[in-house]
């Protein structure tokens, strides 16, 4: 669909030379009946020449092709109705392009907005490279989650003060749904003021996708989601959302060990292979259960989170479960897992996820 919309554009620049050739009269053109002065002709050029320049940015997926798609319509457009007898069907064209320049441009401003929060967040974490987690800021962590973190190599790492995932997911919206929708993910954590910002792309089909955002800040949660970045499908905030969020914050411990020493988490062990975990932050609480192996690996995680955010929502249990473990930079962590509610009508495995890199303490390419 890409490639056949390219080519669109590119033919579409190139019918508008014919006005200046006609124009300079090089050559008769018999489609074209009405006059064409030099000046016009000129203009016939300018708007070939921007048809040419959206394509190529087009091709290359810059961020400001909406720019020059929005100005080679309206040159062009001007053009038809000047032109209307020879040219009406030129706007068909025109109408394409303008529909894929809106749709850029939504895309730009997300990606703004996306930006602009994701500096607000870093901004607020200092990196303190040269502080480990010692004995003593464990001793009084249950067993098992000692146990997780000598294992995970944490203890001979600088502690974590913020870090970059990037992911790759397989995602299904409703419990009905058959196939799968691809996605890319990409999340900006910090530890010592703990907060997320979570960036998905996903894939609908060829024509339809919708971008999503998850932010957790100052103990408060919000879900954006857009369908192709310009029509709001969620837009949410509140006290059930700032539950569920928090709870995904304390679960994706696994990928920040530091956070197990954080003065916001408390812990309470269950047996040699299991302990509960509790946040409080900013007037936020929520708690979930943290299971390992005998070696010490983290294999599972357990939660009763709301599944939404409406008045009458209910909790429900969501479970992070590991297929595979990977080491970044040191330190070993699930990097394929699943998500999954268990529902009243039975379990609903929606997310496949696959962590391809994780960066810690730098200054990440936003």
């Amino acid at each position: 669909m890409r490639t056949v919309f390219l080519i669109i554009v590119l033919l579409h620049a190139l019918i508008h030379l014919l006005g200046f050739v006609k124009g300079f009269s090089w050559k008769e053109v018999e489609n074209l009946t009405l006059p064409i002065s030099k000046p016009m002709g000129l203009l016939w050029l300018v708007a070939s020449l921007l048809f040419l320049i959206y394509g190529i940015l087009y091709y290359l997926n810059h961020p400001y092709v909406w720019l020059f798609g929005f100005i080679a319509v309206v040159v062009s457009q001007i053009l038809i109705i000047l032109f209307w007898k020879d040219a009406k069907w030129a706007t068909l064209p025109n109408l394409l392009v303008l529909l894929v320049s809106i749709i850029a441009y939504g895309h730009y401003n997300f990606q703004q907005l996306v930006q602009v929060e994701t500096r607000h967040i870093l901004s607020k974490s200092s990196l303190l490279k040269e502080k480990f987690i010692s004995e003593d800021d464990i001793k009084e962590l249950p067993e098992p989650v000692q146990k997780w973190l000598h294992r995970s190599g944490a203890m001979d790492k600088p502690s974590i003060s913020r870090g970059k995932v990037i992911q790759q997911a397989e995602m299904k919206m409703k419990p009905e749904q058959e196939d799968w929708l691809h996605a890319t993910a990409v999340q900006y954590t910090i530890i010592d003021e703990p907060a997320f910002i979570w960036k998905v792309d996903v894939k609908m089909n060829s024509l339809i996708n919708f971008q999503g955002r998850d932010k957790f800040e100052e103990g408060k949660g919000e879900m954006l989601i857009k369908l192709n970045a310009l029509i709001n499908v969620v837009n949410e905030k509140g006290e059930k959302l700032n539950e569920g969020t928090l709870q995904r914050y304390l679960g994706e411990m696994v990928w920040f060990p530091s956070l197990a020493v954080s003065p916001y988490v408390s812990w309470q062990e269950v047996d040699d292979n299991t302990a509960i975990a509790t946040m409080n932050y900013k007037g936020t609480k929520g708690s979930g259960t943290f299971y390992f192996n005998p070696e010490g690996d983290f294999i599972k995680f357990s939660a009763m989170r709301y599944k939404d955010n409406k008045p009458d929502a209910k909790r429900y249990e969501w479970v992070l479960l590991v297929e595979e473990h990977k080491t970044f930079e040191g330190i070993k962590v699930p990097s394929q897992m699943t998500a999954t509610w268990k529902l009243e009508s039975g379990d609903w495995t929606w997310l496949k996820l696959e962590i391809k890199d994780i960066q810690y303490n730098e200054k990440a390419n936003r």
